[in-house]
């Protein structure tokens, strides 16, 4: 039962993930052409993270109690029917809602679904179970773009939405028909959440909740002005914008599965500060690029340095959650890269129009540096490494994990 739970989940989160790719390198094009200025393409991008970010830990703990199946749900065909939305915006402003309403619905999935493979991963599985699951929304969010590039090139924007909003419903019909609900937020090592407070005085928690909130205002201002930077100042079409985006998130996929049972058996914590100083390094380097190849280099060094630090960091989340809840425990996670996807566009949007479109991708470098500093203060502090030296051994006592898989 727990290998069904992760073939519909791997495959409902892959073809939702594709539908979201679809649109990574069109939307800040679409949104100039209605008039988006710097500060408008921050508010549109962030307006969905920030939706995420009011919503995913309140839904995080609901599913501690409620269960899984009906949050997952309700959040693709919310999620499908809202897509349809952008065929019908005409001003920034609209696009900016229909942001809002996706981010809504997102806060159901893709929190919730990681709280429900964490639950089914054996114990010093974590790093494989959770990279083996990362493939589906990788591999996703990187064919996306490609595609996205040759329907908008041939068949118009249009058509770029309304399959995004196409295959969000065959994701919501495969786990509508084929999820179950296993109920083991009823089983975990506790059966009591534990408060916000508690939570977040762990400093496990704590370190990779400031490691993904700062990392990804860089990744948030590289997502929104990578396609401007390269349409205007490289002179790259809509098709070679998509390659550079799915070239970095299909090697960042490709290397999900060995970097998680890589991260089952070394440092996890090394893991996290080698793939955020090279991650940042790239990012600092962007805006040196004078061409497509030197741009492609850059992008798949980002992905190779994502791949070494996102099994890694899930693996120390599932951690704290089989301790503190885990639908609490991802929410969190979670709604820390949300914010920092929102607040990224925002600063990215006022350095653009003040400052220049180079400024953003520096100041994104810095952001990632300044991210990987403080994950390594935190995780160095002496009652983290007690915390983990604790769990371990109260996953052994108190949790038997589902071995069918």
């Amino acid at each position: 039962m727990a290998r069904r739970v992760f073939i519909t989940l791997f495959i409902s989160i892959f073809s939702a993930m594709l539908g979201v790719g679809i649109i990574i390198p069109l939307l800040p094009l679409y949104a100039q052409t209605l008039g988006a200025t710097g500060i408008w393409l921050g508010i549109i991008f962030s307006s969905f993270s920030i939706s995420r970010s009011i919503f995913m830990p309140a839904i995080g703990r609901l599913s501690d109690r409620k269960g899984r199946k009906i949050f997952i749900c309700i959040g693709l065909f919310g999620y499908a029917l809202v897509s349809f939305g952008f065929v019908y915006s005409v001003e920034p402003y609209q696009i900016g809602i229909v942001r809002f309403l996706q981010g809504f619905f997102a806060a159901m999935i893709l929190p919730v679904t990681m709280a429900y493979i964490g639950e089914i991963s054996p114990h010093n599985k974590e790093g494989t179970f959770m990279g083996g699951f990362n493939i589906a929304l990788y591999s996703g969010l990187g064919a996306g773009p490609l595609i996205g590039g040759v329907l908008k090139d041939h068949f118009g924007m249009n058509m770029a939405f309304y399959t995004m909003g196409g295959l969000s419903l065959i994701g919501f019909f495969l786990a509508l028909f084929f999820l179950p609900e296993l109920h083991l937020y009823k089983k975990g090592a506790t059966n009591k959440t534990a408060s916000y407070r508690t939570m977040l005085g762990n400093n496990i928690v704590r370190g990779i909740t400031v490691f993904r909130l700062v990392n990804s205002i860089g990744w948030g201002m590289v997502m929104t002005f990578l396609p401007i930077y390269a349409y205007q100042h490289l002179g790259l079409t809509a098709a070679q914008i998509g390659i550079l985006i799915s070239a970095s998130i299909l090697l960042n996929s490709f290397l999900q599965a060995p970097f998680g049972r890589l991260a089952d058996r070394v440092s996890r914590l090394k893991l996290v500060v080698i793939g955020g100083i090279i991650s940042s390094l790239a990012i600092s380097l962007m805006p040196y690029t004078h061409n497509y190849t030197q741009m492609l280099m850059i992008t798949m060094a980002m992905g190779f340095a994502g791949a070494l630090s996102t099994p890694a960091t899930a693996a120390l989340t599932v951690e704290a959650g089989r301790e503190l809840g885990m639908g609490s425990v991802m929410g969190i996670f979670s709604m820390a890269m949300s914010l920092g996807l929102a607040s990224g566009p925002l600063t990215g949007g006022l350095l653009l129009d003040f400052l220049g479109i180079r400024s953003v991708f520096i100041f994104g470098g810095s952001m990632g540096f300044l991210a990987t500093g403080l994950f390594i203060w935190f995780m160095k502090r002496p009652d983290a490494l007690l915390t983990i030296r604790l769990n371990f051994k109260d996953v052994i006592r108190k949790y038997t994990p589902y071995k069918d898989i």
